[in-house]
């Protein structure tokens, strides 16, 4: 085999790998958004995010001690970018949660793939032609299905997985950019703390902070609760990182919506949710766009083997 075949097929293994970290990460997340969500009748979205955040800072930086990993920099806009788009996608997500079913918000989040092919093309220089922009164009129509019965219900709260979509779409471009000059811990540390410190500004310009007030902490709040999320998170993100890291982004962009089928199992078991018919047209067009687009990409790869 020659060296040329060698390093190809390295890649393709390498590859793979990243598939299955994303399969996995896909599958953790609902747990925390059920968490989060069990919340919202508590603290408001925003402050859950903050908390949500400061424990996996925490757990983040145990394990660079226990690691003894350098704590490697990089672009400080990337960073900075990487930071702010993670504080709005996890806010916007659990402000859906106050109202929406878990399944239905994640539904129309599943946009998200479809705006990265978008900004991969833009940003990463992937090659897209003008089939997968289709498929954009119709998933994007599917995400109209979800939100039309969804406003009449849940009105302006049904456009919040949208602007979440596009942040964490943001956010996967910045991750992958700094992929190629920073570790994973690295990267992760960096946003949680740009996160941290830019809601817990916002909480305490606002007079929203409701767990710490000038009285001190409340020690009857939900930390169990806090920590669990703070460690899935910390865990998620780091197979996110991962999987970009070994797997172009636009590859990766179906096996997001897998998270489907974890979220409506949470959503029903822990809340009695179940998505209505329109719902599930809409996701099923939104899939069906995704996956095109992967189909068009692993032919891309192929020709250009």
């Amino acid at each position: 085999m020659t060296d040329s075949a060698l390093q190809s097929a390295s890649n393709h293994a390498l590859s793979r790998s990243g598939m299955a970290i994303m399969v996995l990460a896909v599958t953790i997340v609902p747990i925390g958004d059920a968490l989060s969500k069990s919340l919202t009748s508590q603290l408001n979205p925003f402050e859950i995010a903050f908390w949500r955040f400061g424990f996996q800072l925490a757990v983040l930086g145990l394990v660079l001690v226990v690691l003894r990993r350098r704590l490697e920099a990089g672009p400080w806009g990337l960073i900075l970018l990487g930071g702010a788009t993670s504080a709005i996608t996890l806010s916007a997500l659990i402000g859906a949660f106050v109202t929406m079913p878990i399944a239905t918000a994640i539904a129309i989040f599943f946009v998200e793939p479809l705006m990265l092919t978008v900004l991969s093309a833009l940003f990463l220089k992937e090659q897209t032609g003008w089939r997968r922009y289709l498929a954009v164009a119709v998933g994007l129509f599917g995400v109209l299905v979800v939100i039309r019965p969804s406003w009449d219900i849940f009105g302006w709260a049904s456009l919040l997985p949208l602007l979440a979509a596009l942040a964490f779409a943001t956010n996967a471009i910045a991750m992958r950019k700094l992929s190629t000059r920073m570790g994973s811990l690295s990267i992760q540390f960096w946003f949680t703390l740009v996160a941290v410190v830019l809601l817990g500004a916002g909480l305490l310009a606002f007079g929203r902070m409701e767990l710490v007030s000038a009285s001190g902490i409340d020690l009857s709040g939900p930390w169990a609760q806090f920590v669990l999320m703070g460690a899935l998170s910390a865990f998620t993100f780091f197979l996110f990182t991962e999987a970009f890291r070994r797997t172009p982004a636009s590859t990766l962009a179906p096996f997001q919506y897998i998270e489907i089928v974890g979220a409506t199992l949470v959503g029903y078991v822990a809340f009695g949710d179940f998505p209505d018919f329109w719902t599930w047209v809409g996701t099923a067009i939104i899939l069906a766009s995704g996956l095109y687009v992967f189909h068009r990409e692993r032919q891309a790869s192929r020709r250009s083997a």
